[in-house]
């Protein structure tokens, strides 16, 4: 059986990576895409020993870039068989009131906007193949509303309305969209919320084990390998210390 191609953004670090490296000893080929040409390279370079692999530099709020990147694709990496909407940001935690329009912009630019851009490229190949599964991260930031998520949250609902709306319209095609929504995960995620402030960045996972970007990896290797009539539409993962965006247990 010919090995499926996966296609993940944000693939430089956190769950990207470790996705990348999960699919890379099961059987998947794979494009992985980031802004970090050094790390693409690296990981590239390793995981080729493994699988085949090939790699897109672009910045998912720069459309045309993304699309002369996605066009750019030799014609054996074309047919997608898995795009993995990975890539995504939180910046700042500050009161609406208070908010920046900068961070503003980055969090609807990436999360929103990136997610349909790169969409926008690889679904018609899938919907002319009639076959396809198309896995966004999400985020419990997408199911409840927490003090000073304001912004943040609302582009995470956003993702999870595009999400419910992919699987209606693509129903039709035979393809799978599935959205994973994880509570905390012990990433980058809070060292660029909090512009490099790596106190306060580790004192979100204080008193308490999150979970690590492996553990959402396992889950999405879970939703590719169910069986063709079978898929997992909805899926919020916590840690066990986690009950909600706002409760955790912490010792």
């Amino acid at each position: 059986m010919a090995k499926r191609t996966a296609f993940i953004t944000g693939a430089t670090s956190g769950i990207g990576e470790a996705t990348a490296r999960l699919l890379a000893k099961s059987e998947f080929r794979l494009i992985i895409c980031g802004r970090r040409d050094d790390r693409l390279k690296a990981l590239a370079d390793e995981l080729s020993k493994q699988t085949e692999v090939t790699t897109l530099s672009f910045d998912v709020r720069n459309q045309p870039e993304v699309a002369s990147a996605i066009s750019s694709l030799p014609a054996q990496w074309k047919d997608i068989d898995v795009l993995i909407n990975n890539a995504g940001n939180a910046h700042g935690m500050d009161p609406i009131q208070k908010g920046s329009l900068t961070d503003w912009d980055a969090m609807i630019d990436i999360n929103v906007k990136g997610l349909l851009y790169v969409s926008k490229e690889i679904i018609p190949g899938m919907t002319e193949r009639k076959r396809g599964h198309i896995i966004n991260l999400g985020s419990i930031a997408g199911k409840e509303v927490y003090p000073n998520g304001n912004v943040y949250c609302a582009s995470k609902y956003a993702v999870d309305a595009l999400t419910q709306g992919m699987r209606l319209d693509l129903n039709a095609f035979g393809i799978k969209v599935t959205s994973i929504n994880p509570g905390l995960v012990d990433t980058e995620f809070s060292s660029v919320r909090f512009k490099g402030d790596t106190a306060r960045a580790a004192n979100v996972y204080k008193g308490m084990t999150p979970l690590k970007g492996e553990d959402i990896a396992d889950i999405i290797l879970y939703t590719l390998q169910v069986p063709a009539h079978v898929v997992l539409a909805d899926i919020t993962v916590f840690p066990t210390a986690q009950a909600s965006a706002a409760v955790v247990k912490r010792d």
